[in-house]
């Protein structure tokens, strides 16, 4: 009812009950709705700002009525309050942090919260001062007194009030967010043009005997220098330039002088390519040990893998092969030495496999037993009575000199030895061979089964797709 002690024991004497006086008007009434859009608009406004705001408004009450009645509102809209014994509140805190309350209870109790299930989450499983946070909001939003949670989590008043503070102006998000220290060392321009003048000198100038800088170089020099850094400092101011560690890598460069009117030609050539026209991409793998290789392989647990450093080798094996671009079709076979003879004897088989085309185009690089003049001249041998024997038309297109990375016959080269070479152990030259035939067999029918999809369906996928691109790096320095 709002009245006192005495007036209730006033009225309890008399002997006729009088009637009590009507309550007076607040001097805070008509400012009110000013108070509660003030709130609104910010929560957290402090009861001094709001007592400025209302005396420009022609208040002329005083700061008591006002913090009382701010404090009311702030009370209803945290929640149903918890009632009870300092005990008893603190018993219902332990409980939570201790997980004792099952989160449907509290989430019956405390249905006004729309973010229960992050606080329940962070107290549970989150770090101390997270915990400490997010325990500070949910008493609150429960009703119990700042001076309960204050004790309770041995808080002091400000650091309760700032939790409170940023849980209302952006929810968790702003409540667990990290504060950047802006006096950090990383953010100190003086700091970082110290470490970048050094970074940018070589080791040498400071009496290091390397090559490139460690952190733990940077470091020494720079507390010489008077910059007393930890390692995570400057890493800090490394990381935040944009600095990374990268490994340089050994790059295939042809220095052909023609080498763009070469590659030039031969795209053109590709894309006028008719269907009884085949083009070849020829090339040698080997020679080659069989041997026991190594390589990467699972094992199993407690079985060591190794290869001797010093073993007996069974013979050793060169592969000549020839990739035709249109159909994906690889023949091969076994050579004794790189040479000329060779190159011939895959031209006539080609030439005796693709007898039903009109033209085919050799591609290889620029080795010496490829650009012979005996070559040239046999092949012109060849093509002078193609006519009458109903042979098709040879003509080369050779590749850049120093580009094997073009060679598109690399990439199979590649996908094979990956997949039967390296971690083989074959017993002969002859099972060598039986398995090197049984991949190229195998990958031929594919690619005539499935002529798009058939470079995943072997044994692994070849490093590059079987097309000739500038951009390709056919020969894999790992499977060679």
């Amino acid at each position: 009812m709002g009245i006192s002690r005495k007036t209730i024991g006033k009225h309890l004497s008399l002997a006729r009950p009088s009637c009590p006086s009507p309550q007076r008007a607040s001097k805070l009434d008509s400012y009110k709705p000013a108070v509660a859009e003030l709130l609104q608009r910010d929560f957290t406004v402090k009861s001094v700002a709001i007592l400025q705001h209302l005396r420009s408004l022609g208040y002329k009450g005083g700061p008591t009525i006002l913090g009382d009645y701010v404090r009311r509102i702030r009370m209803k809209s945290s929640g149903p309050s918890i009632t009870g014994s300092r005990q008893e509140v603190f018993d219902w805190m332990r409980a939570v942090l201790q997980g004792a309350l099952r989160q449907s209870e509290l989430a019956g109790e405390m249905s006004h919260v729309a973010e229960l299930g992050k606080l329940l989450a962070t107290i549970s499983e989150g770090r101390l001062s997270s915990r400490n946070r997010a325990m500070a909001v949910l008493a609150r939003e429960r009703g119990i007194g700042q001076s309960y949670v204050c004790s309770f989590l041995y808080l002091g008043k400000k650091t309760a009030t700032k939790y409170w503070s940023d849980y209302k102006r952006g929810g968790t998000t702003a409540l667990f967010a990290r504060k950047p220290n802006a006096r950090q060392k990383s953010n100190d321009n003086r700091i970082k043009e110290a470490v970048f003048a050094l970074l940018h000198s070589p080791p040498s100038m400071h009496g290091i005997n390397r090559s490139t800088w460690r952190l733990t170089d940077l470091q020494v020099v720079l507390r010489s220098q008077g910059q007393s850094l930890c390692p995570d400092v400057i890493r800090a101011i490394i990381k935040g330039a944009g600095y990374k560690w990268r490994k340089a890598r050994v790059v295939l460069t042809s220095n052909d002088p023609e080498y763009k009117v070469k590659v030039d030609a031969i795209q053109e050539l590709l894309s006028k390519l008719k269907a009884e026209e085949a083009f070849f991409s020829i090339d040698e793998y080997g020679p080659f040990a069989v041997k026991k290789k190594g390589g990467r392989k699972r094992v199993a647990p407690g079985e060591q893998y190794t290869v001797p450093q010093r073993q007996k080798s069974k013979g050793y094996l060169i592969i000549t092969g020839a990739l035709e671009l249109s159909r994906n079709q690889v023949p091969h076979f076994y050579s004794k030495k790189k040479n000329t003879e060779e190159m011939i004897k895959m031209m006539d088989l080609l030439r005796a496999q693709y007898r039903h085309c009109s033209t085919i185009y050799l591609s290889w690089d620029a080795a010496s037993w490829h650009i012979s003049k005996h070559l040239f001249a046999e092949i012109e041998k060849r093509n002078a009575e193609a006519g009458v024997r109903q042979y098709p038309i040879v003509k080369t297109a050779p590749l850049p000199a120093g580009a094997q990375f073009l060679n598109v016959i690399e990439s199979v080269f590649s996908g094979m030895s990956r997949a039967i070479i390296h971690n083989s152990d074959y017993s002969s030259i002859e099972t060598a061979k039986q398995a090197i035939d049984t991949h190229f067999s195998n990958r031929n029918e594919c690619f005539r089964q499935h002529p798009k999809k058939a470079g995943g369906k072997i044994w692994g996928v070849e490093r590059v797709s079987s097309e000739f691109r500038e951009s390709n790096n056919c020969k894999d320095p790992l499977y060679r």
